[in-house]
């Protein structure tokens, strides 16, 4: 268990290491460090920590110190980690197995790991002793830890129910143990909630267990004359855990049971939270922004309304609801939805009215209040409200605060950061107002537009009419812009509107360009982001204004101005005439970009760079290198920030993306990647090893390394360093990455053959070998979809066409493992593997069709195989196999009869009409799609124009397809899959045909039609009595449909010899 022998410590000795870990000295810190990472190997260590974290006496630091060693323990080394690739044990360096902690010592943390955190109060130990516990629970209960759950619920129900009642002192103490008994509770629950329903059994188990009494105790606690922290914090928890029961599944949809929890979340939400200054209870609200913010009592509200606008979501549309909880989505929208609509506007009035409230809160009210709008009962509720909701609270929620136009004039990076956080839908309150009034705009739009956007310009017009720069208000008028450029899609698909628009830039925009106010200069960079599709009437001048006064922000003193303006150009690039304007400066706006990117990296600006490249890709080849250098410098200038900045990460992983689109625009000029090599083959070596470091740039790492080996007519030794590097991250870490590794492989076995067979790694093991285990690996695997299954089999194909002749002792392993692969696909109902399967053995016949039939006989399968290949032919749709079926049964034909295994002797004529058949239907596709193409006709692009801006009445609910299919897809979910992996996107389907018509390989210079006909007509040549007996085999349509074969490919013959005369000739 142990690699070695176990290190002996004494708790003192482990006390003076933790103490001495965080020492400003670092000749005590140093080795203080090297002893806790070699803490796994101390027998007993984890009880150790344990007790040191539980000693009260100990410094608060020394104790952190040691949970934070006992969690770390208890993630790496509880139990041992499974490769998801090979269903084994992972191993470390010369096969080592994980240290993993002794089964005495997990005894004794399970046994006095609930004692120590009931009793903590310190919240920072107290946190990390309940994520040791969540990582225990998700390897040990309940099989190895049956006790967990009952000694929570014990603590709950004697001190929450009758504890509390005593002294003040053992009430604190009381009330102590079962807020930490809640908070254990939530990990464990917290370990199901994403689970689907025929998976959250032990889920279940705890709602049957706990709910009972958890309900009382939250009606006790959420009781009009309970203000207590403790209390607050136990709500706070006992919700949490409600949340997790019922986030994805409810489990009971009787009214009855769920009804109590109604009233809870009810009177959680209405429960006024006054000021400490006025001294009403609950007392002592803080002062501070950050402290209100984890103030106890806030957090509750927030969960109540988090919960309930999570409920709404799920349960607000009855028909979107499940059958069995179809009554209940029917009780919640007609009762349990319009009750609710009051203390959630009593919330929202609480800053217009000059209080308080957290923008978490705020924004989670806004969306309810946003699903209350498109349900028929609550829109009824909100229509009287709706200027309140609009101009009272949205519009001043949209506006810039002055905690945001400070960070914008002393931390610029910071405001970018916030401003472009891909996290912003889920927190920022000025994103949930948004929403709100684009919703309503969309759906009740006949209540709305109009005065919405009467309200919007009279802001734009007070502000352009004000004379005194003292009178005007910019933040109002950032908001209105704000606004409007949010409906921006709306609005240009009015024709009633959309001829407003122009105006609207011209005087309200373009003059804030120039503006002293730097945020108003930033929106105007945003706007024209959202309305660079606008239609322009007059002769141009109006958007080459525009496009100038774009380019002279790049320049701002303000950052943000400068990353506006960056990713506005990005929108009007596409515009008619802009290239004349963009053209002149290309090389100093591409210097632009760079220096805004070595100042920040945000990933939207380097994506604006991308699409400039791209649209002047017939003008960026004098300067790729400088790009390219440049790009990979910011590359590596991005990854050096390190993992905690995101932006950065984003931004690096958009620089490679780029660098590739720079390649794709210089691909008709191949001897230019010869000078990008040397920036750009160190990233790819140095992304392709380190174990995986660079994992989130491994896809653009293979795209670029496919341009490298496609383009080039030969490949330098360098880049071949790069093929072992792809085999050994594919090994490792980056299984899932298959797909994208293919296509470089095939090119690097595809520009030089002979280098392939003969490189052979710093172990001895050859290229070729790598690429056997690739395909060995990935077919053998259980995780293996079909789609990467076809992949690696094309694998195969590229060794057999490239190799002709030269890897003969090769084909017997691609028979074992192909003809396996197509016994068990042998009944599948999609033939895609199949007729993968059978490219392998049309190119292994192709390559050598005696060695392949003697491989077939050896196995008994040979008139199996011809016999399901001969059915499955008419299911082959693409070019591909349909190619190889042809090529590889027409080399048959090749061999003398007498050669022929009586298998095959006697499917000669089957084989024959299945490849005259194949070979006929090839070509007249080829005739009819070339006469589609001769009658395509350009359709102009109808102009679309949705004048209906009435939306739904407020007796209607609104609809959504993409809603119901959303509701179905999550209602949907079967019993072995969890909602987790729906959340992230996980694709359900992933058998497509992904083995597309883009394969190339050296069989594309061989013509089907020629080469079928040529070899039919050398056997008929060659052995012409067993021929003709053959065709006497053969239907009358068949010989029919063979004699137009070769007639087609005289023609073709014919076709090509003049194009070689007419090349000749202009030479």
């Amino acid at each position: 268990m142990f690699d070695g022998v176990g290190v002996s410590m004494s708790v003192e000795t482990l006390h003076i290491a933790l103490q001495q870990s965080f020492s400003p000295d670092a000749s005590l810190r140093d080795p203080a460090e090297e002893q806790m990472k070699n803490l796994k190997y101390v027998k007993g260590a984890t009880t150790m920590l344990l007790q040191v974290a539980a000693e009260k006496q100990v410094q608060k630091e020394v104790r952190q110190a040691a949970t934070i060693q006992l969690k770390n323990l208890s993630r790496e080394c509880w139990t041992e980690q499974i490769s998801a690739i090979t269903g084994e044990p992972i191993t470390f360096g010369e096969n080592k197995k994980r240290v993993l902690i002794p089964d005495e010592d997990k005894v004794s943390i399970r046994n006095h790991l609930i004692d120590v955190l009931l009793s903590e109060s310190e919240k920072s130990i107290r946190d990390l002793l309940a994520e040791t516990l969540h990582t225990l629970a998700i390897h040990d209960y309940p099989e190895k830890w049956p006790n967990l759950l009952p000694t929570l619920l014990t603590v709950i129900g004697s001190n929450g129910t009758e504890g509390m009642t005593t002294t003040p002192s053992n009430e604190t103490e009381s009330a102590l143990r079962v807020h930490n008994a809640l908070l254990a509770l939530r990990k464990i629950a917290k370990r199901y909630e994403y689970k689907s329903k025929e998976r959250r059994g032990p889920l279940n188990e705890i709602v049957n267990l706990s709910f009972p009494l958890l309900l009382p105790l939250s009606q006790r606690l959420c009781n009009p004359e309970e203000h207590s922290l403790e209390a607050a914090m136990m709500l706070k928890q006992m919700l949490k855990i409600f949340w997790s029961s019922t986030q994805f599944f409810l489990p009971t949809a009787d009214v009855s049971q769920i009804q109590p929890w109604f009233d809870i979340l009810y009177a959680v939400l209405a429960k006024p939270l006054p000021e400490a200054s006025t001294g009403l209870e609950p007392r002592n609200q803080p002062i501070t922004v950050v402290e209100r913010n984890a103030w106890p009592w806030w957090k509750v509200k927030k969960w109540a309304v988090q919960i309930m606008s999570r409920l709404f979501s799920r349960y607000g549309m009855p028909n979107y609801a499940e059958d069995e909880v179809k009554e209940f989505a029917k009780y919640f929208s007609t009762t349990v939805a319009p009750r609710f609509l009051g203390p959630v506007c009593e919330t929202l009035n609480l800053r217009p009215s000059g209080q308080f409230c957290t923008d978490r809160v705020v924004h989670l009210c806004l969306s309810y209040v946003d699903l209350a709008v498109e349900l028929a009962p609550t829109y009824k509720m909100l229509k009287p409200h709706l200027d309140f909701l609009m101009y009272k609270v949205c519009f001043p929620t949209i506006c810039l605060t002055a905690d945001d136009v400070e960070l914008f004039i002393n931390d610029p990076h910071e405001f970018v950061h916030k401003q472009n956080s891909p996290l912003a839908d889920f927190y920022d309150p000025s994103m949930s107002a948004i929403t709100l009034l684009t919703d309503l705009v969309r759906h009740r739009g006949r209540d709305v537009t109009q005065q919405l956007l009467a309200f919007l310009t009279d802001c734009v017009n007070r502000y352009a009419a004000a004379t005194d720069e003292s009178q005007k208000n910019h933040i109002e008028k950032d908001g209105a812009l704000h606004a409007f450029g949010a409906l921006a899609e709306y609005l240009l698909n009015m024709k009633k509107y959309a001829s407003h628009l122009e105006g609207l830039l011209v005087t309200s925009v373009f003059p804030d360009f120039n503006s002293p106010i730097g945020f108003l200069r930033c929106r105007a960079c945003w706007m024209v982001q959202k309305f660079s599709t606008v239609k322009w009437s007059d002769d141009g001048t109006n958007l080459r204004t525009l496009i100038q006064l774009v380019l002279q922000r790049l320049s701002d003193p303000a950052l943000p101005v400068q990353i506006e303006a960056s990713k506005a150009l990005r929108y009007l690039i596409e515009s008619d005439g802009a290239e004349v304007v963009l053209l002149p400066v290309l090389p100093n706006l591409l210097s632009e970009y760079f220096r805004i990117m070595n100042e920040i990296g945000n990933d939207e600006v380097v994506a604006a760079l991308q699409v400039i490249i791209d649209k002047f890709g017939d003008h960026i080849e004098p300067h790729a290198v400088a790009l390219v250098n440049q790009l990979s410098v910011a590359f590596s200038n991005y990854c050096a920030v390190g993992d905690d900045d995101d932006d950065s990460a984003m931004a690096a992983a958009q620089c490679l993306e780029c660098i590739a689109t720079v390649l794709k625009g210089i691909c008709m000029r191949p001897d230019l990647f010869k000078h990008l090599e040397p920036n750009l083959i160190p990233i790819i070596l140095k992304i392709l090893g380190n174990d995986g470091e660079f994992i989130e740039y491994l896809e653009y790492a293979l795209d670029i390394l496919t341009f490298l080996t496609y383009f080039p007519t030969e490949l330098s030794p360098q880049l071949w360093e790069a093929f072992p590097l792809i085999y050994q991250s594919f090994d490792q870490y980056a299984f899932d990455y298959l797909s994208l590794m293919v296509m470089p492989l095939e090119n690097f076995i595809g520009k030089s053959p002979d280098y392939f067979l003969a490189a052979v790694t710093s172990d001895g093991v050859k290229y070729i070998d790598l690429i056997f285990k690739i395909v060995g690996r990935t077919l053998a695997e259980d995780r293996s979809s079909e789609s990467e299954c076809r992949k690696a089999l094309s694998l195969y194909m590229t060794v057999l066409h490239n190799c002709n002749g030269k890897v003969d002792s090769y084909l017997s392993i691609i028979n074992d493992v192909t003809l396996l692969k197509l016994s068990q696909q042998v009944n599948a109902e999609m033939p895609l593997t199949r007729i993968a399967c059978y490219q392998i053995i049309g190119s292994c016949l192709f390559y050598n069709p005696l060695l392949e039939l003697q491989e077939l006989e050896k196995r008994g399968v040979t008139q199996q195989v011809m016999t399901e290949w001969t059915k499955d032919a008419a299911k082959m749709e693409k070019w591909l196999p349909r190619k190889l079926t042809v090529l590889g049964m027409a080399s048959i034909f090749h061999l003398p009869t007498s050669s022929l295994p009586q298998s095959v002797a006697s499917q000669l004529p089957q084989i024959m009409a299945s490849a005259v058949e194949m070979c006929e239907n090839m070509y007249d596709d080829a005739e009819k799609k070339e006469d589609e193409e001769d009658d395509v006709l350009e359709e102009e692009e109808e102009e679309v124009d949705n004048e209906d801006e009435d939306g739904y009445g407020e007796d209607e609910d609104v609809t959504s397809e993409t809603e119901e299919a959303y509701m179905d897809a999550l209602n949907k979910l079967s019993g072995t899959g969890d909602i987790s992996n729906f959340l992230v996107g996980e694709d359900w389907d992933q058998d497509g045909d992904d083995l597309d018509d883009d394969y190339t390989s050296p069989i594309d210079d061989i013509d089907q039609l020629i080469f079928l006909s040529e070899t039919l007509t050398s056997a008929f040549q060659k052995e012409p009595e067993a021929y003709k007996q053959v065709q006497a085999a053969l239907p009358p349509n068949v010989v029919a449909s063979c004699q137009k074969v070769f007639a087609a490919a005289e023609t073709q013959r014919a076709q090509i010899a003049q194009v070689k005369l007419t090349n000749a000739q202009a030479k």
